[in-house]
């Protein structure tokens, strides 16, 4: 089974995640912050992931150590569950529009940490989330699936609707390099290892 079970714990955060790739988008999701609860709501509903977050964080200084910690906890989760990597499609992308928001995101589950973030957020609020967080978020779980990670704004005036559709996005992208391939053998890379 692909599952994964991972806890992080500072002395800001402590965070506790269980993932199964091979889900339906079954969710138990309770962070301190609404707006990243409604998009990790996104991320397992689109990717069909079955997924249980318990978040908790020093939100009264701001979101930050939150929702970084579960970026990395979340990519930690993602990267145990694939484990040796063997029959995967390693590649996905999507793109996708919400409205007059459109977002691309493109991954490969390489073993190599890059992200690219060009969603051109500006420091604003979506309710009481900052909205240059959500990049912090997928810089975060690059770091942590130990992926490359690009998620481009191709337009967008919105802010709720730009960040959600980069969620979705990356949900589609994610469920595509994860999938199995039954035509894949063993590691999807000609030098046999995803292990940067």
């Amino acid at each position: 089974m692909r599952t994964a079970h991972v806890k992080r714990e500072t002395k800001e955060t402590n965070i506790e995640v269980h993932l199964d790739l091979d889900g339906h988008g079954k969710l138990d999701l309770q962070t301190p912050l609404p707006f990243l609860t409604h998009m990790l709501e996104q991320l397992g509903k689109h990717g069909l992931f079955d997924l249980m977050v318990r978040a908790r964080g020093d939100v009264h200084i701001d979101g930050h150590h939150t929702t970084e910690d579960l970026g990395i906890t979340l990519g930690q989760a993602f990267r145990q569950a694939l484990g040796a990597h063997k029959g995967i499609r390693r590649y996905g992308w999507a793109l996708l529009p919400m409205d007059e928001a459109r977002v691309a995101c493109t991954v490969d589950l390489s073993g190599r940490t890059f992200f690219v973030g060009e969603l051109g957020l500006p420091k604003a609020r979506i309710g009481d989330f900052d909205a240059e967080l959500a990049e912090v978020f997928f810089e975060g779980f690059a770091r942590g699936a130990q992926c490359n990670l690009h998620v481009v704004k191709e337009r967008g005036d919105n802010l709720h609707h730009i960040v959600e559709i980069a969620f979705k996005a990356f949900a589609k992208a994610l469920e595509a390099a994860t999938r199995v391939d039954p035509r894949v053998t063993g590691v999807p890379s000609t030098k046999g290892t995803l292990e940067g």
